[in-house]
């Protein structure tokens, strides 16, 4: 048996333990494991008439892979494409010949199915986000044998309670939360602290319960700035040390607004959203005249090593996955629900969004995560 593997989307800790999972497990079984660099590109521009095509290659042994796992990103590095929309003058002459005259954007499938054919993969395994498992999808309905597992810090894959990355993100942002209370406090200002998450509150939810922040603010609640200012002088007031703590998902919104996004747009029209902690701030010192520090968490946190429960989930989808090959259960997608390890249809991510459940736990109007009814949650309070 020879199983393909690829990961794709942003990094985040964990990735490394999965892969040295994947191939471990396959050395037992006495398969051998191919590493496909940067994610759905090492299949789109793997060409087996190019004498540079094994560029794209990583084969993966047992001795590769034994130290890996004490470091987070992926050996296998990544990248952010939909093999099904690419856009056609950034493509090779062989790849352009796939699409239709005066087309903007192709479909590659073609080409990554005549990929994994030449590559002589018996199946594969492809670690990602929302983009990854929905063209892991797309595969499974070709026919191709794959599975696949879920890694977001953001938590925001629809189908499973946690996402490898998740566990680490919140770790960091607790303690870089609790860290920055120094500095808070030392200048008695207002502390905004902006974290990942794009449409989706669950890591600021969390972080904010967690490092006890006095307002925590969420994609899924529009912003009132006046009421959320009000409030912090309140906070500012009523602590001894004159600071206040606010948390920000990156994917607020200000009522009567929209998203706050930077930076141009990429080859898929998309900006990145980023910039909310210091439009907070801005409304906060113009309605109070309080002083804030802005501090964007970003990358800060899915760097570094994976915490103890990211380590294990990683471990143990990659384990179940290989354990679905072995048994022929192909086109699945790696799950845990209620606590519990399922293997579910590989579209389900594509079935709908996951988001922050505001009635049972938030409280919309102080800007504070609140638990309605811990009896039956797993431990993420799914």
């Amino acid at each position: 048996m020879r199983l393909g593997l690829l990961t794709g989307g942003g990094d985040v800790p964990g990735l490394n333990v999965s892969i040295k999972t994947v191939v471990r497990e396959a050395a037992r079984r006495g398969w051998s494991v191919l590493g496909l660099r940067r994610g759905w590109e090492g299949l789109v521009h793997y060409d087996p008439q190019d004498p540079a095509a094994a560029s794209w290659l990583m084969p993966l042994t047992e001795e590769r892979v034994r130290t890996i796992d004490r470091t987070g990103g992926t050996i296998l590095h990544t990248s952010r494409i939909d093999p099904d929309r690419l856009v056609v003058k950034s493509l090779p002459a062989r790849l352009q010949a796939l699409a239709k005259p005066d087309a903007d954007r192709v479909d590659v499938t073609p080409a990554v199915l005549k990929s994994i054919e030449a590559l002589k993969l018996d199946a594969l395994i492809a670690i990602g986000g929302d983009g990854t498992l929905t063209y892991a999808a797309r595969l499974a309905h070709e026919g191709v044998p794959i599975v696949s597992f879920a890694k977001t810090m953001d938590n925001d894959v629809y189908g499973t309670d946690v996402c490898i990355g998740f566990s680490t993100a919140v770790t960091r942002s607790v303690d870089a939360i609790t860290a920055l209370r120094t500095t808070a406090g030392s200048h008695e200002r207002v502390l905004i602290v902006e974290l990942f998450g794009r449409r989706s509150g669950e890591t600021a939810l969390l972080s904010g319960l967690l490092a006890d922040a006095d307002r925590t603010v969420i994609a899924e609640v529009e912003v009132d700035p006046q009421r959320l200012a009000e409030l912090v002088a309140g906070d500012h007031a009523a602590n001894p040390s004159r600071y206040a703590v606010v948390v920000a998902a990156e994917g607020v919104k200000l009522k009567g607004g929209g998203e706050v996004e930077h930076g141009d747009k990429d080859d898929y029209g998309r900006r990145r959203l980023g910039g909310i902690g210091e439009v907070l701030g801005a409304e906060v010192k113009a309605r109070t005249g309080l002083d804030t520090i802005i501090q964007r968490l970003a990358y800060m946190m899915r760097s570094g090593p994976p915490d103890s429960f990211d380590r294990m989930i990683a471990a143990s989808y990659a384990t179940f996955a290989v354990e679905l090959i072995e048994a022929g259960n192909t086109g699945r997608f790696c799950a845990l629900q209620g606590g519990r390890y399922v293997a579910l249809p590989a579209d389900t991510p594509s079935k709908g969004q996951r988001r922050v459940d505001v009635h049972s736990l938030y409280d919309p109007d102080a800007y504070r995560p609140r638990i309605r009814g811990i009896a039956g949650r797993a431990p993420f309070l799914a």
